[in-house]
């Protein structure tokens, strides 16, 4: 086999950020690390990427093995390439997001790796610079929220509007106008209403909707105003 002379073995990994939602907030993902060094403290979940695969494929195995879930949302991220970053070898990291409905797929994660999901204002200490693509990856879901749809990737397939409204509320951390947001959400053609009520929560209940796929899919990259203050993203 030919190699390029003079030049330095480097690793490469994926690392996967996966959100959550459980109906009233966004939570994040972490497992136990399984082995030296940091073994035992909190991670996200990822691993190196094998000579037989792309980096699309590296993070679709290690989502699906701590998941067991195949064809969700995943964007990537970042690349973090600090020489310093991993103690043991010189590795680079190239991270994607995730987005998951909670309750959907909560009974297929793994026990081998000690999942636990945390809301995002209490994220334990992590191994690493795993916080700072956490933040990372926070910002731009933040951002690509502003303008697009994304976030009902995180929901059930049938929802309620104050659902949706937690979900926006959660992610932004600000409160919304109930008005103003109904009205928005409704304008975009983007859900479809149910005759079928959540009565859980209050006695008159809230209709239940649910994604127009087709519409989603058409304008997916249309530009949604669904929050007041753009500019604090």
């Amino acid at each position: 086999m030919v190699h390029y002379p003079k030049q330095s073995r480097i690793l490469v990994a994926v690392d996967c950020i996966i959100f959550g939602f459980d109906g009233s907030e966004v939570k994040l993902l972490l497992i136990h690390r399984g082995f030296v060094p940091e073994k035992g403290k909190w991670s996200l979940m990822g691993g190196f990427v094998q000579k037989n695969e792309s980096l699309e494929e590296a993070a679709a195995r290690v989502l699906k093995t701590l998941t067991g879930l195949d064809g969700v949302y995943m964007e990537q991220l970042h690349t973090f390439s600090d020489q310093r970053r991993d103690p043991v070898e010189r590795t680079i990291s190239v991270t994607y997001f995730a987005l998951i409905d909670i309750h959907q797929y909560e009974d297929q994660l793994s026990d081998q790796f000690r999942p636990e999901w945390f809301s995002l204002k209490k994220i334990p200490a992590l191994i690493f610079d795993h916080a700072k693509m956490v933040e990372m990856a926070r910002q731009k879901l933040r951002y690509k929220a502003a303008i697009h749809p994304i976030l009902f990737e995180l929901l059930p397939k049938k929802f309620t509007i104050p659902q949706l409204q937690l979900l926006y509320e959660s992610v932004f951390d600000q409160e919304l106008d109930k008005r103003n947001f109904s009205r928005k959400v409704l304008s975009t053609g983007l859900v479809v209403k149910l005759k079928e009520k959540e009565k859980r929560k209050s006695r008159r209940g809230a209709f239940y909707f649910r994604l127009n796929k087709k519409n989603y899919s058409d304008e997916f990259h249309s530009i949604f105003n669904f929050i007041p203050n753009p500019e604090l993203v």
